[in-house]
């Protein structure tokens, strides 16, 4: 299952050549990243992924520039691979009906304390495959 985000884009988004600039678009993934494993866990009194995660990697690709406009985008995103200490997020960005954007994010669940990456918990697998779109694996 995919859990859709609006994000407003912001005027200081566009570069020098009137479109939303590259990087921007990493920030829009983490918004939905946020918005999924903390706001919306935080609604259905599930852990989410407080205890933290880092990101081990990025992909992306560009399908159309987009051109900021008061209109949201909607970010939707939905998860993979999980492991015992890692997992793979998937975004796509549109643009109104026009796919933008997609791209995925490899995270590791942290342990900040100890400064060490850690597994994941029972709770927070439960959690993650409730927004895959593959069958669930012990």
């Amino acid at each position: 299952m995919r859990h859709t985000v609006q994000v407003p884009m912001r005027w200081s988004d566009m570069d020098a050549y009137g479109h939303v600039n590259n990087v921007v678009f990493l920030q829009y993934f983490e918004m939905a990243r946020v918005d999924l494993f903390f706001e919306r866990a935080s609604l259905e009194e599930r852990t989410g992924l407080r205890q933290g995660t880092v990101v081990a990697s990025h992909e992306i690709s560009y399908k159309l520039p987009v051109v900021y406009t008061a209109r949201p985008l909607d970010v939707q995103i939905w998860v993979s691979g999980i492991r015992a200490a890692a997992f793979t997020c998937h975004y796509e960005v549109y643009d109104g009906d026009r796919l933008a954007v997609t791209g995925s994010t490899l995270l590791v669940p942290y342990d900040f304390g100890i400064a060490r990456p850690r597994r994941l918990t029972p709770e927070e697998k439960e959690f993650l495959a409730r927004w895959t779109e593959e069958p669930a694996t012990a």
